[in-house]
């Protein structure tokens, strides 16, 4: 059962659906009759030195984040995108309980470069954090220019307004609506007299207990089109005159296409329009998807690429990398003044393997050149990436091509938290549409493609050592990180795939001189309990052998894993009851509140009986423990995990696996609850993603290429494996919105590890925790 705690639900005001309206551009928007325009003047002195959030202060023009049309309908911008997490929703929610507007009059407008602030790339759980507070500060100033004009109009104290779905009213004496007085629309408060404002800061939002649709479940507002089949993704889209395309790649990452090359044989073939080559970057464009899906084919047969592939031995991923040329970086570095003696000492290795994103829809994107002809060239592409200035700019950077005149449009893509292929595949999609002016090119990438091609999270490799005093203190801790980059997203550097590949290259990461940034690979690696002296120490890796970026919570996933498995390790070495254990080296009051409830709802009490010895046959259940609050900023989440282990010499018998997910219970405080239903959302889905990860997934390599490249040699989570997952919600309205999206991977991921641990007595360290690691625990137990 789910349930919100310490939650007061409201009315929502949730009005018709005023279905779908046509998305105007800023430039038409203006010239609307009777549109409210709000100026592009910066006006510094009214709003520096106030207070804004971060990116209204970067872009403080009120139109740039709202506008209101004579019919009443309000248009949303955020620079962020939808990527599964239900942000559209959240942010429509949170402008209309400033607006005091229905949800279904907004419509909301992501990403693109033309019409919508720049906001960065969509990451790190920053979405409702980010632009959430921009565009609830945004919505209120706005809603007060409002009604000072209604004000003025009806000859009233604007105090004693009030506004029910956009339409403003005198209240009462008794503090209702008044009866029989006139009224005005937004709608009618806009025409012929536009406003010109920025954001000053000066005007609150609504106090919390107000809140009548924050705080409520509003239902999905991308869901319906996507479960009726309507047009939804990037993929979806078809233009006119639109061309398909595909993109034969090389055999390995660092193999070149060697000339000549004979395309005789595959511009014959039906369908097919022109093969387009520039050095090793090789397509072929078609009338139709399948008839390039057969030109490729066909077009990779003739080709002949050579070329030494890069050497990565992913069968002890933890020595190749402590092997690899680094550096030494002091994350953080503290001594006691008066060092605590330690009755437990303990040290231990943990590892997690490269992740792919495994996006279920393959990277896709549509580029059109018009007026190449001319001396001003525009450039159209549409992508499902997470970043579209960032990949604005690279592609400017690649195609030597102004900024400004390159526009790039956000579609949803079919899954991914983090950097996949969908900046690669819109350069791809860019350099065929320069080849063909006049012409939308579609490109799609295969399912080898994205998965061999693909930037992966990185491989990494810990070594924590601590000890415990003998009332169950932390003494010391001390934690080492070997690691590749976290994010290589394009934006200054390209550092997308094709422009590697071209006749004139651009450095790869891979060819870099100089020290990596670490990117994320130390997030979550400072533990967030009291540690009187404490060693973080981390090992960026120099060069790439496997092409790596951002995956969903960067190096947090593996940062947590180890170290909520080492504080288990531990409070058993020191005989204390893992949950205790935490509580009593934490000061947080919500870190301690997250567990306390994740425990409760789970009904954790002593310590569960688990196999005693190695001999021990049948199936044997456990339970365990992970913690953590994201990035040590965001939302606090706690997970208990209810696992069973069969053990013996064969432990599947049969099944797919020898660790069953039975039950699992977290609990979260992400500070005000914009969505109730889209917060548990988010906990659950990454839940299941990080169960995926922990007990299935790893990138293999064999020393030339990815041999991982389809769903039989990259098994993830099914159906069949899907647990039970319960989510307990602590919702403080009166603080600040916490970022969630991705704080239950790390904990999760060390509460199946300490549940195994559980039942059977068995420590796994290396992820995946494959059933063969679990037999190989056990033997070396003894």
């Amino acid at each position: 059962m789910n349930r919100v705690l310490n939650r007061q639900p409201g009315d929502s005001i949730l009005g018709p659906n005023l279905g779908n309206r046509p998305a105007l551009s800023r430039r038409a928007f203006v010239r609307g009759a009777g549109a409210l325009v709000l100026s592009f003047s910066l006006r510094p002195a009214l709003f520096a030195q106030t207070g804004l959030p971060g990116n209204l202060r970067r872009q403080p023009e009120l139109d740039a984040w709202l506008r209101i049309g004579t019919d009443g309908a309000v248009t949303l911008f955020t620079g962020k995108v939808e990527i599964g997490q239900g942000i559209v929703t959240a942010l429509a929610q949170i402008a209309a309980e400033e607006l005091d507007v229905a949800v279904a009059r907004i419509e909301v407008i992501t990403a693109d470069t033309e019409r919508t602030p720049n906001e960065g790339i969509t990451a790190g759980s920053t979405s409702v954090e980010q632009s959430g507070a921009a565009i609830r500060q945004a919505a209120a100033e706005l809603r007060h220019l409002l009604l000072e004009r209604a004000a003025a109009r009806l000859g009233v104290d604007a105090a004693r307004l009030d506004v029910v779905d956009g339409v403003v009213a005198e209240r009462s004496e008794s503090g209702a609506a008044a009866t029989n007085v006139p009224t005005l629309s937004y709608g009618e408060l806009v025409v012929g007299a536009p406003l010109n404002r920025p954001a000053t800061g000066a005007i609150a939002p609504k106090n919390p207990s107000q809140h009548r649709v924050v705080g409520t479940s509003v239902p999905r507002l991308d869901i319906p089109a996507k479960v009726f089949g309507e047009p939804a993704y990037v993929h979806d889209l078809r233009l006119p005159g639109m061309l398909h395309a595909r993109v034969v790649r090389p055999s390995s990452y660092s193999a070149r296409l060697v000339a000549p090359l004979s395309t005789a044989a595959t511009l014959r073939m039906p369908g097919v329009v022109q093969v387009v080559r520039d050095g090793s970057f090789l397509a072929v464009v078609a009338e139709r998807e399948e008839q390039a899906v057969g030109a490729a084919r066909q077009l990779a047969g003739a080709a002949n690429f050579e070329g030494a592939g890069a050497v990565f031995d992913t069968r002890d991923v933890s020595a190749t990398l402590r092997a690899a040329s680094s550096q030494r970086v002091v994350v953080r570095e503290r001594v006691a003044s008066s060092p605590m003696p330690a009755a437990v000492e303990l040290a231990a290795d943990y590892s997690k393997p490269f992740l792919a994103h495994a996006s279920i829809g393959p990277s896709c994107a549509v580029a059109q050149l018009d007026g190449a002809e001319t001396e001003k060239p525009h450039l159209s592409v549409w992508s499902h990436s997470q970043g579209v200035f960032g990949l604005r700019s690279a592609l400017g950077r690649v195609l030597g091509l102004p900024e400004d005149r390159i526009q790039v449009i956000h579609r949803q893509g079919a899954g991914c938290y983090g950097h996949n292929g969908a900046d690669d595949v819109a350069l791809d999609a860019a350099l065929l549409a320069r080849a063909m002016p006049g012409r939308p090119i579609r490109v799609v990438w295969s399912r080898e493609d994205e998965f061999r091609w693909e930037p992966f999270g990185s491989a990494m490799s810990f070594h924590l050592a601590g000890g415990v005093t003998r009332d169950g203190r932390l003494a010391h801790l001390s934690s080492e990180l070997w690691s590749y980059p976290h994010s290589t997203r394009p934006g200054r550097e390209p550092n997308l795939l094709a422009s590697w590949h071209r006749a004139t290259p651009l450095p790869s990461p891979a060819e870099s001189t100089g020290p990596l940034s670490s990117g994320g690979m130390d997030r979550n690696s400072i533990p967030l309990y009291d540690v009187p002296t404490l060693s973080v120490i981390a090992h960026p890796l120099l060069g790439m052998p496997i092409r790596v970026s951002a995956l969903r919570s960067l190096g947090a996933f593996g940062n947590i894993f180890a170290l909520e498995s080492f504080i288990d390790e531990l409070a058993l070495a020191a005989g204390i009851d893992p949950l205790r254990f935490r509580l009593q080296n934490l000061g947080d009051p919500r870190a301690k509140a997250v567990l306390e409830a994740a425990a409760h709802a789970a009904g954790w009490t002593a310590p569960a009986a688990a196999a005693s010895s190695a001999a021990t046959m049948g199936r044997r259940r456990g339970r365990g423990l992970g913690f953590a609050r994201y990035k040590n900023t965001a939302a606090y989440l706690a997970v208990v995990v209810e696992a069973t282990v069969t053990l013996g010499e064969s432990p599947e018998n049969g099944r797919p696996s020898a660790i069953e997910l039975d039950r699992i219970t977290a609990a979260v405080d992400a500070g005000q609850v914009v969505n109730p239903d889209g917060l548990r959302n988010q906990i659950e889905g990454g839940i299941l993603q990080a169960a995926s990860w922990t007990l299935f997934e790893e990138v293999k390599h064999d020393g030339e290429r990815i041999t991982s490249s389809n769903w039989s040699s990259y098994p993830i989570l099914t159906f069949s494996h899907a647990p039970d997952v319960r989510v307990e919600i602590i919702d403080r309205k009166q603080e600040p919105s916490l970022g969630v999206g991705e704080a239950a991977q790390g904990p999760t991921a060390a509460a199946i590890a300490n549940a195994v641990y559980d039942a059977c007595r068995a420590r796994v360290r290396d992820l995946p925790l494959l059933p063969r690691k679990v037999r190989v625990a056990l033997a070396a137990r003894g």
